[in-house]
Formats: structure tokens, sequence, C-alpha cells
């Protein structure tokens, strides 16, 4: 990671989901039947640090494991990835995570999370959050699902009423139905998590949970008048729309891949969102550069090591295409 100076903000901070991610390392084979595994660092918002870490940002996460080899291991390749695991706290009696996916190219990729008897990054609480750190950070990076229960609700939104819209907020709608017990549980969260942001970002399924709406533009419109300043909707083979309140727009069509697994992608787009915003750059360069680094992972197997550096996003981008 960057050498970070006593007192000086991070780039990024992320707050959420960890786990490991145990994916078969033979596509197109039920999981019934696969017989070997890769290890990996899972979870979106942990994802995000490191993709934004793999762009040269100081990032750093915050999230809880378990007290066992597991959580050990995602210590070990949060620090290998340069993310600061600071403020990732054991949970003594709760089992870091796994999730396990089935690989079926292009397009179908069905996850299975393992995360009973509760997650321990849903135990996150507000009394241990560096209130003051997060609302240095350039760019503080929150979750849906860190709205879902208790108590990381109640810190997510302190630490975003701490924050209080200073630098970049962004919003992950980040919708897991398997989360929640019902949609209208999670709107009125959603509703006030919007209301602190600056960013909102999701796609048409996240949307339509966050507004009603799920026509892109009527979305968008919806997002920015819920309270933050650029909404970013991802529309999949259809590419990428962003708005913001002063009436910029770009929509940007998805760099041609083959997809491997597209399970990353989002977090690779996160990161690079996160690197280009802090760049300055103008909406459309920031959303050109995001759909490429989110193509480059979609053509790999894995996710956070999967995460490109600039030179391969920049490749993408003079091409026109990803080689795997």
């Amino acid at each position: 990671m960057q050498a970070r100076l006593p007192g000086e903000p991070y780039d990024v901070i992320t707050m959420g989901r960890i786990g490991v991610d145990l994916y078969p390392l033979r596509t197109g084979v039920p999981l019934a039947d696969v017989d070997t595994f890769g290890k990996f660092l899972g979870g979106s918002s942990s994802n995000v640090a490191v993709a934004a870490a793999r762009l040269g940002r100081r990032t750093a996460t915050v999230t809880r494991t378990g007290a066992d080899p597991f959580g050990e291991y995602l210590h070990g390749q949060l620090r290998e990835f340069g993310v600061d695991d600071r403020w990732v706290t054991p949970v003594p009696d709760l089992p870091t995570p796994v999730t396990f996916c089935e690989i079926f190219p292009p397009d179908h990729f069905p996850l299975y999370f393992y995360r009973q008897p509760k997650a321990p990054d849903l135990e996150i609480r507000t009394g241990e959050l560096d209130l003051d750190a997060i609302r240095a950070a350039r760019v503080f990076w929150m979750t849906g699902t860190g709205l879902s229960e208790e108590p990381s609700r109640s810190a997510t939104l302190a630490a975003l009423a701490h924050r209080a819209k200073a630098g970049i907020t962004v919003f992950d709608l980040d919708w897991r139905p398997m989360f929640w017990a019902d949609p209208d549980v999670a709107r009125p969260f959603y509703a006030e998590a919007l209301r602190h942001a600056t960013v909102a970002v999701g796609n048409v399924d996240e949307v339509e949970i966050a507004t009603g709406e799920r026509e892109p533009a009527a979305a968008a419109r919806a997002l920015l008048a819920a309270g933050v300043r650029l909404a970013v909707v991802k529309q999949g083979p259809k590419g990428v729309l962003a708005m913001t309140g002063d009436g910029a727009c770009a929509e940007v069509p998805p760099l041609p891949v083959d997809v491997l697994n597209g399970l990353g992608a989002g977090d690779a787009f996160g990161g690079a969102l996160c690197h280009g915003l802090l760049a300055g750059w103008d909406l459309d360069q920031v959303m050109r550069y995001a759909n490429a680094a989110g193509a480059i992972v979609a053509s790999r197997l894995e996710c956070s090591s999967a995460m490109p550096y600039p030179a391969e996003v920049e490749d993408a981008l003079r091409t026109g295409a990803v080689v795997a």
C-alpha cells in the first residue's frame, strides 16, 4: 500500500461485506460436480478497496471477520493487495463467511452465501468506528448490505451522518434479496442513506429497489431527487448511464469482452469510479475508464486478485477491447 503520513486522509475508505470466495476452477460445471476450488478474498466493499488500491489509491476498509483461520487469511490478502486492515476486527463467536459460485459464461453465475448464524461484517458497531477518519477520507464507500441488519445498520447510518456529505460519499445500492425479509423493509433505510450520499451506484434491479423506477434515465433522475449529486445506473450489455444534478449526462457502451466470470466486474467498476472521480476527470472519461476496468475482471475467473492495474485499463481503452 502507499505510505500514509500521520494525519493524512485516505483516498478511499470502504465499509461493508468481506468473506472468502471459493470459486470452481472449471467453468460450465454444476457445483455438485466441482472437485477443485480456488480461494480468494471476497465481499463487494472489500473488493472495491482492492480495486482502488490496484489503481494507486491509498485505501482502507471497515469490516469484521471471524476469529478463525479464514479471518487470518483475509487480513493477509488485504495487506498483500495494499489495503489497510486496521479497522478489520474479529468477532469471536461467528465464523468468517464463505461464498460459492457456479460459472456458466457468459451470463449465469449463481451465488451461494454461507453467512449463518450471522455474518461478522453485520456486527460493525458505531462506538468502534473512527468517525474522524471516515469524515476525512476523500471517498467513503458504503453498501446496501450494511443496512440489512443491526448493529451494522446504525453504524453505517452514523458514519454517513458524521460525514455529512464531505468529499465523495458513495452509496453502492448492492441489493441482495437474500439478506432482507422484503424489499419494502429495505426502502426506508435506502432513502435515509441516499440523503447523506453524494453518489449512488447500482444496476437496474438495485435502482428499482431504491426508487421504484426501472427505466435507467427515470431511475437516475429519481436518485438525484433523493439527494445525490451523481447517479450511475449500470445496464449490463447496454453499458452505463451517468447523470449529475447540474445536467451533465454520459451514456457509455460496454467494452467488447469474452465474459468468463461477471461477478467481480461491478467491484472493479467501483474502484475505478473512485479513481476517476478523485482524478477530477470529466463524466464520460470516468465512465469509460470504469467500464474498461469492469470488463477486464469479467474476462477473468477470480475477483479480488483479478483487479486491473492502470496500464491494463489504458491498454483496453486504447485497443477498444479486452484480450484475455
